[in-house]
């Protein structure tokens, strides 16, 4: 009677060990596309991810380089001092996308440029996205207060 008690035992608790197992490999397994690592121009220009590898790039859109074309399509810079990476974006860009703002794009690294399928700009005077604000103040760049300071932002 006894044996039969613990064999009942390790049977559950490894059809458990296999479930959480399981469980976890389709949860990475679903969120491999969903997961954008943040990086600044600096660390795009030391080390180019791969061609397929999506992330975001962030910085201060660099005064003077803002391209429109004829269609929809925009090309411009960001910068974060010492780097500068060429952007380029076909859709329509936020309202408050200007000049020697603060932006975060979503895409891909190809060639030398960052072909952009996603672009944040500041929603009002005083945001700028906690990795932006990092990454310029790493470079000597940030003239702001200290991001640590600052409360996460809501919502």
């Amino acid at each position: 009677m006894k044996s039969l008690k613990k064999t009942r035992r390790i049977q559950i608790i490894s059809v458990a060990a296999v479930a959480l197992a399981l469980s976890t490999a389709l949860i990475g397994y679903a969120m491999r596309d969903g997961i954008n690592f943040f990086r600044s121009p600096s660390q795009v220009l030391a080390e180019p991810p791969l061609p397929n590898e999506v992330f975001r790039i962030g910085g201060l859109v660099e005064p003077g380089s803002i391209i429109r074309g004829q269609s929809d399509t925009v090309i411009f810079r960001v910068t974060d001092g010492p780097g500068s990476v060429e952007v380029h974006y076909r859709g329509i860009l936020p309202d408050l996308f200007s000049e020697n703002e603060g932006m975060v794009g979503t895409g891909r690294f190809v060639d030398g440029v960052f072909q952009a399928s996603e672009i944040l700009a500041k929603h009002d005077e005083t945001y700028m996205p906690r990795e932006v604000m990092e990454a310029l103040r790493a470079q000597g760049e940030w003239r702001g207060p200290d991001p640590q300071s600052l409360p996460e932002p809501q919502g």
